[in-house]
């Protein structure tokens, strides 16, 4: 037993209160790392199920590629929904954790689970119904209608088993526990991996079946990560074990949608941001005519698709960051240990602001490598080496705006947060993006991006400044 923990534990002892929480004794920059690195991981999994799926349909044809590719904003949205209630969970776990209210914290554990179900099931059925409306308003082209219903039909029945799962992940984080949910993690996505072609193409004795195999794998990839997940629950021990009696407590479902709200805005965005963008740049093939002008409207909404999986990779790792900080955060707000709170979001803000720099940089200096990596033609380079240049100026100042929104959600203050989220993703950037538009024509556009996230990084000082006031 380490020389810290020891005396933690014996201080404990003494106050006659005993607690084994790595929280609250462990060095708080190591923990940071050691919560960070898990989520990171599970959050690039996550995120890679769209893009495995899109890597072997395009082996089908272009029209099927297509199809997969509409999808990503509807099952972008799907996770941000898990994630809104996941994140809830664990921020009130940590919190009662952190006040030594273990039967709280079994309560909220298996209110959890109760509300990812039936919130599961809810967001399950109304996909059925969307699905068919939002690819008759986003192609006209028949082929990719049909593969993109056939796709998602199969698909959305990943939401359940993907709800059920993001919640346990989040609440065994909550008790420090990050290893475990990164596995269940990864198992999902590798059974998507392998499955996959073997779906798709019909290969050995699996039949063949087209884009359907590929949203068959991915519902059963996340019917994996959940049955790991339910045994790592049920079956393990761990700080929490859910308690069922009694567990429907009005205020802690109020509760439960409150903490996630900001982290739902954050995740949930960024489908719409790609759509606020591509309805300006559309315009453009207006100016040209005839053919050139829908192969240039082709070749913005290309690269804009391109630059945004760029900066979605890069902004991930700041979001494996926030969910490593926030439970500690969260943990110390609620033991009122302000000093480790305060260290947790100092550090915190120092590494994710050094985390986008280093991300900044990697744009500018290789704008055009990275867009070689999709294929970039001369024609998209010529325009995208500087916009990439002029929109990743904006990387520097996020990462601390949305260290701000965590320490706000980690201490009871959800408004600030959500607040910070919408800025930067919609209630700023349309409006900003639609005058630079007028003003200055494309290249306002690009410009639209860094100037919503200093303004939106000068907002979050604000806020910053009033909470330590």
């Amino acid at each position: 037993m380490g020389v810290w923990r020891f005396l933690f534990y014996a201080r404990g002892v003494n106050m006659g209160v005993k607690t084994e929480n790595k929280m609250a004794y462990e060095p708080v920059n190591k923990l940071i790392i050691q919560m960070s690195a898990p989520p990171l991981i599970s959050m690039f999994f996550q995120y890679s199920y769209n893009l495995v799926d899109s890597m072997f349909v395009a082996g089908i044809n272009e029209q099927a590629l297509a199809a997969v590719s509409l999808a990503f904003p509807i099952t972008t949205l799907m996770n941000a929904l898990s994630v809104w209630i996941g994140v809830g969970v664990n921020v009130l776990i940590a919190g009662y954790l952190g006040q030594k209210n273990q039967q709280k914290a079994n309560s909220a554990a298996a209110l959890g689970v109760v509300i990812s179900v039936v919130v599961g099931v809810l967001i399950n059925f109304l996909s059925l119904f969307i699905i068919n409306p939002y690819y008759s308003a986003f192609t006209q082209n028949k082929e990719i209608f049909e593969y993109g219903i056939a796709y998602m039909s199969v698909c959305v029945f990943m939401q359940i088993p993907n709800m059920v799962h993001i919640v346990i992940q989040k609440i065994l984080q909550a008790t420090g526990n990050m290893i475990a949910p990164m596995w269940f993690q990864i198992a999902g996505v590798v059974f998507n991996f392998v499955f996959d072609p073997l779906l798709i193409f019909g290969i050995g004795p699996f039949p063949k079946m087209g884009v359907v195999g590929a949203a068959v794998a991915t519902v059963l990839g996340y019917v994996v990560s959940t049955i790991i997940a339910l045994i790592q629950l049920f079956l393990t021990k761990q700080k929490v074990k859910p308690v069922f009696k009694n567990c429907l407590e009005p205020k802690m479902i109020k509760l439960i949608f409150s903490y996630g709200l900001p982290s739902f805005v954050m995740n949930a965005l960024g489908a719409f941001t790609v759509n606020f963008a591509n309805m300006f740049l559309v315009r453009y093939s207006d100016t040209a005519g005839g053919f050139f002008g829908g192969y240039f409207k082709g070749i913005l909404i290309a690269f804009f698709g391109a630059y945004f999986k760029v900066q979605q990779l890069i902004f991930m790792t700041v979001n494996g960051l926030i969910q490593g900080c926030l439970p500690i955060m969260r943990f110390n707000y609620r033991a009122k240990e302000y000093g480790r709170l305060k260290q947790a979001n100092k550090s915190g803000t120092i590494i994710a602001t050094v985390m986008m720099i280093v991300g900044m940089l990697l744009v500018l200096i290789f704008p055009k490598e990275i867009l070689f990596l999709f294929s970039a033609s001369e024609e998209m380079c010529a325009f995208g080496v500087s916009a990439m240049r002029i929109m990743s100026l904006g990387f520097v100042f996020s990462g601390f705006s949305a260290m701000i929104a965590t320490y706000e959600q980690a201490t009871d203050s959800i408004m600030p947060g959500v607040v910070v989220q919408l800025l930067r993703q919609g209630v700023l950037l349309v409006p900003v993006i639609w005058l630079l538009n007028s003003a200055v024509q494309m290249t306002g556009i690009w410009l639209a991006f860094p100037i919503t996230e200093f303004v939106t990084f000068l907002v979050a000082v604000v806020f910053a400044k009033i909470k330590n006031h």
